[in-house]
């Protein structure tokens, strides 16, 4: 959405948040996340949180990269990119019975296919990602 700008990605999930949460209009972004950030109240004090670093050596959880991963899903699975992943989601949404649920069993794999694309500095494995994705319908 922002490129690397931790702070301007972040300060969108705030201000998409605030709106949602004062009634006002959002963008269509913006109801997208507000959703992702209404479907994880456990991050909700975390929002205004802008400067905080969430290190992975600290037991930390980045919440913004958690609601982050959701709307990347969210986005492929509305393109069908990459190619079956619709089918596959609504496989496991019948599986897990909510739509939620499915995404959270998803994230891994996701996670997974962006650090491996990173740390080769390679584009993205599609095979390989929807060969782990494949793994969870077991």
């Amino acid at each position: 959405m922002f490129g690397n700008d931790r702070n301007q990605l972040r300060q969108m999930y705030k201000t998409a948040w605030g709106k949602f949460q004062q009634q006002q209009a959002l963008s269509p972004l913006e109801a997208q996340i507000a959703a992702v950030v209404k479907e994880h109240p456990e991050y909700h004090h975390l929002i205004g949180q802008l400067e905080k670093d969430y290190l992975p050596e600290s037991g930390d959880s980045n919440p913004f990269l958690h609601m982050g991963l959701h709307l990347g899903l969210r986005e492929q699975i509305s393109t069908d990119r990459p190619a079956g992943i619709r089918q596959l989601h609504q496989q496991l949404v019948e599986q897990t019975g909510d739509a939620h649920a499915a995404e959270h069993r998803m994230i891994d794999c996701l996670a997974e296919a962006m650090w491996l694309s990173q740390s080769q500095q390679q584009p993205p494995d599609e095979a390989g990602y929807m060969q782990c994705l494949l793994k969870l319908l077991k």
